[in-house]
């Protein structure tokens, strides 16, 4: 085991004892280090088609030294995947081809990428969309309302319950993701992601308060998370053993942050070790602080625990080097917060295996390289860098 440094200077701690930029590989996907983009929606992709500015978007976070990439969310083809027409998808010639000069350039640069496929379910709207398109809703519920970024029209407008899912909308869904991921393959990307938190489609499923059903798709926890381990086993069948899938998680919701997935390790558990047995290689565990205690008792995150309570390997994501909280990301210059030694020690005691590292790759492409040197944070601006492709 790699101790982490005493403390980070201005050189930063070499790479031989900084466990940043230790090496890692899950089945074929080999990485340089354990720093991850984690994916964040950009919608600069026209009628779902990624372009030359998108495949340089991503090239240049290579270029700047990240290990490996999880693309913005990308739809599957489904009619309610996604709610808008330039969020990128993952189906059709020439979103396919976009794809591809996007992985070549990833490949050119040094660096490795998988998409995360993505469907919105009981969020549709929330981006656009339209009234003809019936969101797909386990038990037809959107979510207990509670603390959201949502405008209190939308959530108003939301609310009626709908159609829940029937098995043939079920069998559908899982052969879009199945068509995806083939596609995903074939553009040449490392490896696959699910968007399988934040109260989107998979997520409804796994959560309690969205999916009432009483067949074999809802229940206790083990049988809440049946579609999304069909989903999971649908992909592994289709591109083979070689491949790695991620599988994003979350103890938050869009539609309330205060939301949690499981109130105990035994509950997070239940639900996670179905997904690890589909065939999932690395668990994302998407928290608002990544070094936030998960559960009463233990400073363990919720990377930690999904690691602990599976034997996965484990990805940790949520502001680092950010300190202001989630309802306040909108705010023009965010306040930086140095957690590096937090960081550091817990991938030096093995907590988790990977740190996904979201707004200050849009702050900075070469982010890697300041972590790499022990040089001060960039400091992440929503006016600046969120509406704007850097």
């Amino acid at each position: 085991m790699t101790a982490a440094p005493d403390s980070v200077g201005k050189n930063g701690p070499s790479e031989a004892a900084d466990p940043l930029f230790r090496g890692f590989s899950v089945r074929s996907l080999q990485l340089r280090n354990r720093i991850v983009m984690s994916p964040m929606t950009r919608a600069y992709s026209p009628g779902g088609v990624p372009g030359p500015d998108v495949a340089q978007y991503y090239r240049r976070r290579a270029e700047g030294g990240t290990s490996l990439i999880v693309t913005e969310g990308v739809a599957i083809d489904h009619p309610a995947s996604v709610d808008h027409a330039s969020v990128p998808r993952m189906f059709g010639a020439k979103a396919l081809a976009g794809w591809r000069a996007v992985v070549d350039g990833v490949h050119e640069a040094g660096g490795r990428i998988i998409p995360q496929l993505w469907h919105v379910g009981p969020l549709w709207g929330a981006m656009g969309g339209g009234t003809d398109v019936t969101p797909m809703r386990p038990s037809g519920l959107w979510g207990t309302p509670g603390i959201t970024s949502y405008s209190s029209d939308l959530v108003r407008a939301s609310q009626p319950a709908t159609r829940a899912m029937t098995t043939a909308d079920i069998d559908a869904v899982i052969e879009a993701y199945r068509t995806a991921a083939r596609g995903a393959i074939e553009a040449g990307f490392d490896g696959v992601a699910l968007h399988g938190g934040h109260g989107y489609l998979l997520d409804s499923f796994l959560w309690a308060d969205t999916n009432r059903r009483d067949d074999e798709w809802g229940g206790d926890a083990e049988r809440r998370a049946a579609f999304p381990a069909a989903v999971v086993r649908a992909i592994r069948a289709e591109i083979g053993e070689d491949l790695p899938i991620f599988f994003r998680f979350s103890q938050h919701k869009q539609q309330d942050f205060s939301a949690r997935l499981a109130d105990t390790p035994e509950e997070l558990g239940a639900l996670l070790r179905p997904l690890v047995t589909a065939g999932v290689d690395v668990l994302d565990a998407s928290a608002r602080r990544f070094q936030d205690p998960a559960f009463e008792g233990s400073s363990l995150g919720l990377a930690g625990w999904a690691k602990q309570l599976t034997g996965a390997a484990a990805m940790a994501v949520g502001s680092v080097g950010i300190g202001s909280a989630l309802k306040d990301r909108r705010s023009s210059g965010n306040p930086i917060l140095d957690n590096r030694e937090d960081l550091l020690r817990r991938l030096a005691a093995d907590e988790f295996d990977l740190i996904g590292i979201g707004r200050l790759h849009l702050a900075d492409p070469a982010v890697v390289r300041t972590l790499r040197a022990g040089e001060p944070l960039p400091q992440y601006d929503y006016n600046k860098h969120e509406s704007a492709l850097l």
